[in-house]
């Protein structure tokens, strides 16, 4: 691998200031004060090396380099939004990266006597934790056309601040309609350990696990801890007890295939120490890579609702509001990343990603290229979450070849 580049690790340094955390992580999640000075560094950075920076309705956020005017833009990036106090690497480490390896391809093709076929744009796009505003990879969805831009601008956080209204505060909403995108690219730490394990430099991946995620609401009756007798109780926390033990048996019980489940958030009311809950709300994620597991999952989980509801009296309503199935990134761009990779001395693997990323919605679109570096012990969204630098560097330089490739029109 090549020395670890000093610039790239300095400006890591100064975007991992936005938002720090006591516990060397950091917490900027969508649109709040954060994200929004974060947001202007990045707009500063990309001005002074030449880019023109624009915003869409929803707040995605691009950086456009044109090379070849009137031509269309391979794009690179991740996001700068973050889970409560997450790491400092998920995302912010693609979007730097992107924005490193687009002005180093630009400056390569200036140099040249060549013209590209295609410019090259850096997108940090809006809200892809879904830690403040549901869905998560929120801004990659509306820009693919798979959730309405209203819709998106209507979401509410939990303190009923809108999309919109956040986005306006942080003064980062345009009308920009976004670029002609001939290809994508995204850099992502792995958030698990397989690459650490096998001593491997980069994971290639070739295909998505299937999830499915449901906003699940247990009723009760609201009472008094003390006086209420037992028999009489509607208690809706005990249900959703019930609920959380029964999602992870599920798990459990998956031996042969893997099968990833979490009940993730939970709010209870009226969350008084002398009252039982009367409602709980829990959101519900299942990941495999078998569709047919997570069906079969997710029927069972079905199933086992009606006896939860009887043992602890209550109700309960199941509603899926988001998933993806197993799919595949176009074996075209596996193998144009696995050549640069072999090119540069760097190690590497295909690999399915379990957690989604904004690749996984513009693959769709458009023949995408999702790359991963190593993550120290799997640890993410987590303040502890580490990438060695050579790592960092080494993935950097390899997004910068794929880049310079795309804009060839390699996978045209």
């Amino acid at each position: 691998m090549s020395t670890p580049d000093a610039t790239l690790l300095k400006d890591f340094v100064t975007l991992s200031a936005f938002g720090a955390t006591p516990g060397g992580g950091v917490d900027r999640q969508a649109a709040t004060a954060a994200d929004g000075e974060q947001r202007a560094w990045l707009h500063q950075w990309l001005t002074a090396r030449g880019a023109e920076v624009r915003y869409d309705g929803v707040g995605n956020q691009f950086g456009l380099f044109t090379v070849t005017p009137g031509a269309p833009y391979v794009l690179t990036g991740s996001h700068l939004d973050s889970q409560p106090l997450g790491g400092r690497y998920d995302g912010a480490y693609g979007v730097l990266a992107s924005a490193h390896a687009a002005h180093r391809a630009v400056q390569r093709w200036n140099a040249s006597d060549e013209t590209p076929r295609h410019n090259v744009a850096v997108v940090n796009w809006f809200n892809e934790e879904g830690s403040r505003f549901k869905p998560s990879m929120m801004g990659s969805a509306v820009f693919t056309g798979k959730l309405l831009a209203p819709t998106a601008l209507a979401t509410t956080d939990p303190t009923g601040t809108t999309v919109e209204a956040a986005l306006r505060e942080i003064g980062t909403i345009g009308d920009y309609p976004g670029p002609d995108v001939a290809s994508y690219a995204e850099i992502h730490i792995e958030q698990g350990r397989d690459l650490e394990n096998k001593g491997l430099n980069i994971g290639l991946v070739d295909a998505t696990w299937a999830a499915r995620k449901y906003q699940v609401v247990v009723r009760g009756e609201q009472s008094h801890t003390g006086s209420t007798i037992m028999a009489d109780r509607r208690d809706a926390l005990l249900g959703a007890s019930l609920l959380v033990v029964a999602v992870r048996e599920l798990a459990e019980e998956s031996t042969d295939t893997p099968l990833h489940t979490s009940v993730s958030e939970m709010t209870i009311l009226p969350n008084s120490p002398v009252v039982v809950a009367r409602e709980v709300r829990l959101h519900v994620d299942l990941r495999s890579p078998d569709e047919a597991l997570l069906d079969a999952a997710a029927k069972k989980l079905a199933e086992s609702i009606p006896g939860i509801e009887e043992r602890a009296t209550v109700t309960i309503e199941q509603v899926q509001t988001h998933g993806w199935g197993v799919a595949a990134f176009p074996a075209a761009g596996v193998e144009l990343a696995a050549q640069a990779a072999d090119e540069l001395g760097l190690s590497h693997q295909t690999m399915m990603t379990i957690a989604g990323h904004d690749s996984v919605n513009m693959k769709d679109i458009a023949p995408s290229i999702m790359l991963f570096v190593p993550s120290i012990e799997g640890i993410s969204h987590n303040e502890g979450e580490l990438t060695e630098d050579a790592d960092i560097s080494a993935g950097t330089d390899l997004l910068t070849e794929v880049v310079h490739r795309l804009m060839s029109g390699a996978l045209d």
